[in-house]
């Protein structure tokens, strides 16, 4: 089980007064990657225009672009609502960036009430993801957009 409480402080600790966006969010990717179990992927998809682009992560290569509204991150940023799934290949509209994904968490950022991105957490394991995990991880979420250093549109 993650102490996601003691893992968003970390989160806090790391990027309190640093101004850097994609150094802050490099360093909440490997922060996941290290404290998360059984995970293929962590990291950001940032928006530009009406696609995601990849950010920073940890784990195997993935897709550069995914289009609003397409897959599970592109659901999650167009509907402005957090996405968990437990089986990839049951929901519709699923694009494979790896075909070892099981099951994915995706949560959307936010910078002035907009959305600006997404963290997304795959992993290789069926139903690896619990309601907890998404609690956790939008709470990791809001640390990161307290920061104030997510690009706006």
């Amino acid at each position: 089980m993650t102490d996601y409480q003691q893992l968003n402080a970390k989160l806090a600790a790391l990027t309190e007064g640093i101004a850097h966006p994609i150094s802050n969010l490099a360093n909440a990717a490997a922060l996941l990657w290290h404290s998360l179990p059984d995970l293929n992927w962590a990291g950001f998809y940032l928006l530009e225009g009406e696609k995601l682009v990849l950010g920073p992560f940890q784990g195997k290569t993935a897709c550069i672009e995914i289009p609003l509204g397409r897959g599970v991150c592109g659901t999650a940023a167009a509907q402005d609502r957090s996405q968990l799934v437990p089986d990839v290949h049951a929901f519709r509209g699923h694009i494979a960036c790896d075909s070892a994904s099981r099951s994915e968490i995706v949560v959307p950022l936010h910078k002035d009430g907009a959305v600006v991105g997404v963290l997304d957490i795959d992993s290789p394991s069926l139903a690896r993801f619990t309601r907890e995990d998404l609690e956790g991880l939008e709470a990791f979420a809001r640390t990161l957009e307290r920061q104030d250093f997510l690009p706006k549109l």
